[in-house]
C-alpha cells in the first residue's frame, strides 16, 4: 500500500512538472515543434555550426590558362635559308657572268625574274608561319579541329572540383535562383524575423486570422485550435520584451515542386499566463526572460511566388 501511494506521487509530480513545462513555454506554436518540412519533417535540422560555407577557392580551369605562343626560332631559320639561298644565286649568277664574259653570261633581266619569284616565295612561308591569333581566354585551336583531350579532362576536372567543394545549403541556393534570381538570403532572415514578431502577436490576441496569408493551411488549423484552447479556458498568454538575438539560414531545398528554406532563430522573451479578466498569474514569470532557439521552416511553389510559415521546431 505504501509502494502504491509513493509511485502515485511521484507520478502526480512528474505530470504537474510537465504541465509547468508546456505552459511556460506557451509561445506561439506552444513550444513545440508542429508542421511539416517535406521528407525532412522527422529529421533534426541543421544548426548554424554545421552550415557555414566552406566553399575552396577552385584554381583556373586549363582552358582560362593562356598557352604558349610559337617560338620565332622557324621563321628566323627559314628566313635565313632563303637569303643564303638567294644571295648565293645572285652572287653566282654575277660572278658567273663576269667570268665568262660580260655579255655572254645571264642578262638582267632574268636576274631580277629569278629574284622577284624568290622573294614571293620567301613572303609566302613567312605568312605560314606566323602564330594564330589567341583568343581572351587564351590559345585558340584552328577553326574545324576537335578539342584536345588534355582540355576536355581539365575542364571535367574543374566542374567535378567545383561540384566536391559546394556545400548542401549553396546547392539549395543555387537551385532556387535558378527559377527566381532575386532570392537572397541576407533579405530572407529580415523577412522571417517579421513573420515571427506578427505571428507572436496573433497567438497573443487569440486570433490567428490576421496572419493566415502568412502559414501553410496545417500550421494555421493548429495554433487555431489552441487559440480556441486559450479562450476556453480563459487565459492569455502574454509575450513581452521580445529580443531577436539572431537569425540564419541553415538549409535551402526543393522537392516535389516546392521550395523550403529553415531558418534559425534565437530569441528571449518574458513568457506567461494570466487568467482573463483578473490578470492572476497561471504560469510562467513576469520578470524572468526565456531564451529559446527554434527552426521556422518556410515553403512555397517553385519560384518567384509568397512564402508561407510551414513548420517550427525546436533545437535539439
Amino acid at each position: 500500500m505504501k509502494r502504491t501511494v509513493a509511485l502515485t506521487s511521484v507520478a502526480m509530480i512528474l505530470l504537474s512538472v510537465c504541465v509547468w513545462t508546456s505552459e511556460t513555454w506557451a509561445r506561439a506554436g506552444g513550444g513545440k515543434s508542429t508542421g511539416s518540412r517535406g521528407s525532412r519533417t522527422s529529421s533534426s535540422p541543421q544548426s548554424p555550426e554545421t552550415t557555414s560555407p566552406s566553399r575552396q577557392a577552385v584554381p583556373p580551369s586549363a582552358v582560362q590558362q593562356p598557352m604558349p605562343q610559337r617560338s620565332g626560332w622557324m621563321s628566323g631559320l627559314t628566313g635565313g635559308i632563303m637569303g643564303f639561298a638567294l644571295g648565293g644565286l645572285l652572287g653566282g649568277m654575277l660572278f658567273g657572268g663576269l667570268g665568262s664574259g660580260l655579255f655572254g653570261g645571264v642578262g638582267l633581266l632574268e636576274i631580277l625574274l629569278i629574284g622577284g619569284l624568290l622573294y614571293f616565295a620567301f613572303a609566302y612561308m613567312r605568312r605560314r608561319q606566323q602564330p594564330t591569333p589567341a583568343s581572351p581566354y587564351g590559345y585558340a585551336p584552328p577553326q574545324g579541329t576537335e578539342t584536345p583531350s588534355w582540355q576536355s579532362e581539365s575542364m571535367s576536372g574543374a566542374t567535378a572540383s567545383m561540384a566536391a567543394t559546394e556545400s548542401d545549403l549553396e546547392r539549395g541556393i543555387r537551385h532556387i535562383r535558378q527559377m527566381d534570381s532575386t532570392f537572397d538570403p541576407v533579405h530572407f532572415t529580415a523577412a522571417a524575423s517579421d513573420v515571427f514578431f506578427q505571428v507572436q502577436a496573433a497567438w497573443m490576441g487569440r486570433n490567428m486570422e490576421p496572419i493566415r496569408h502568412l502559414v501553410t493551411p496545417e500550421i494555421y488549423e493548429q495554433m487555431h485550435k489552441e487559440c480556441d484552447r486559450l479562450r476556453v479556458e480563459r487565459h492569455i498568454n502574454r509575450l513581452e520584451n521580445i529580443a531577436v538575438r539572431s537569425t540564419e539560414v541553415t538549409e535551402v531545398w526543393q522537392e516535389s515542386g516546392q521550395d523550403f528554406v529553415t531558418v534559425h532563430l534565437l530569441a528571449s522573451l518574458l513568457d506567461y499566463t494570466v487568467e482573463e479578466g483578473s490578470n492572476r498569474l497561471v504560469a510562467g514569470s513576469r520578470t524572468e526572460p526565456v531564451k529559446f532557439e527554434e527552426y521556422w521552416t518556410f515553403t512555397r511553389p517553385v519560384g518567384p511566388h509568397a512564402w508561407q510559415l510551414g513548420a517550427i521546431q525546436q533545437a535539439a
